[in-house]
């Protein structure tokens, strides 16, 4: 199997998780929101996968560059 993380462009607080571990996720499919500048940006899987980790809750701050989540091929 290969891992993936999948991590965030950018600073903000997570909105909405919208997945949880164990989810099949399609490529393209939104993982979770984070909201920065009163807009909400999503954090795409770039391939399908099974979730593994979800690594942030709702309300909690991200960094650009943070592992949101991970993903199993």
């Amino acid at each position: 199997m290969s891992h993936q993380a999948i991590r965030s462009e950018i600073t903000g607080t997570v909105c909405h998780v919208l997945v949880a571990e164990g989810d099949t996720v399609s490529e393209d499919q939104a993982l979770l929101m984070v909201e920065s500048m009163k807009m909400e940006i999503p954090v795409i899987a770039p391939r399908a996968g099974r979730v593994t980790k979800v690594h942030f809750n709702v309300g909690d701050p991200i960094g650009e560059g943070d592992v949101a989540v991970s993903l199993d091929a």
